[in-house]
């Protein structure tokens, strides 16, 4: 798996980045052609099909409780953890691109400073489900960000060979992907085009996370030798975290991811025992 996802990340180039400029000059002409370049407008254009959204999503309140936290790096890494212990590869991408989306997500939030829904909206007309979100920080979507920024470096890493294959994998992917990422309207915490440009951002960071290690061999600083430990101090802390949001809220997800990183603690701690042994033996 690991010399898959090297093989694969070779293969990511610059024109991986033609779709989401794409994409994010359509939705540009979109909101100059409803003059929505304004907070209030930005907003008042996409009220309605939010309220909707929302109304429709909110019918299953545990469900979107539940798979909004996916939008926690440290829940979803955690779920997905076992992946760092069979391909350590694609470490260095998902820092990487943890890093570039961290800071693009500030910076824009910081720049647009657009309401959340329930700090400028009449609560009334829409369901929040979780804790009440009122800051003035909701472009981009934070969460749409690390979801399609962890899961679209997972997806280049795994690519199938075969056409139809990547086909199906891609497609699965981006419904996965967007399908986490629009629990935060189901949730009542951010507005449509929210979680689209988060969305967007999220792959771009994917991509020059990629691209950057590509380029300049970032994964090679880093000592293989020590890769599990560090791993493990890693684990340890992420463990720590987790039981504390269990205490707080028992909410499912946690649980899994939970499991999920214990199981992963011992996958390596075990490599690392039995790696000391042979250096022992050759000795």
């Amino acid at each position: 798996m690991n010399n898959l996802a090297a093989i694969n990340f070779g293969k990511v180039k610059l024109s991986c980045f033609y779709l989401p400029i794409l994409l994010l000059a359509l939705l540009a002409i979109f909101l100059s052609v409803h003059n929505a370049w304004t907070v209030n407008n930005y907003i008042a254009v996409q009220k309605e099909a939010f309220f909707k959204l929302n109304l429709l999503l909110s019918t299953y309140p545990k469900l979107m409780d539940n798979l909004t936290q996916l939008g926690d790096a440290l829940v979803i890494i955690s779920l997905l953890s076992a992946l760092l212990i069979y391909s350590p590869r694609i470490f260095a991408p998902l820092v990487l691109g943890s890093l570039i989306s961290g800071l693009l997500c500030c910076s824009l939030k910081w720049l647009f400073r657009v309401p959340r829904p329930a700090a400028i909206l009449d609560t009334d007309h829409f369901m929040i489900i979780g804790k009440k979100l009122v800051g003035s920080n909701s472009l981009p979507s934070g969460h749409a960000i690390t979801v399609f920024t962890t899961l679209i470096v997972i997806l280049f890493a795994f690519m199938p060979r075969r056409e139809w294959k990547k086909l199906v994998w891609i497609l699965v992917f981006i419904i996965l992907s967007m399908g986490i990422s629009m629990t935060r309207i189901g949730v009542g915490a951010h507005y449509i085009l929210d979680v689209m440009i988060g969305g967007i951002i999220g792959y771009i960071s994917a991509v020059a996370g990629i691209i950057i290690n590509q380029r300049y061999s970032v994964w090679e600083l880093i000592s293989k030798k020590h890769y599990d430990a560090f791993m493990i101090v890693v684990f340890l802390v992420c463990c720590g975290i987790l039981f504390q949001k269990i205490i707080e809220q028992q909410l499912p997800v946690f649980y899994l991811s939970f499991i999920s990183l214990c199981i992963s603690l011992c996958m390596v701690i075990f490599r690392l025992i039995k790696q000391q042994r042979k250096e022992v033996l050759v000795k």
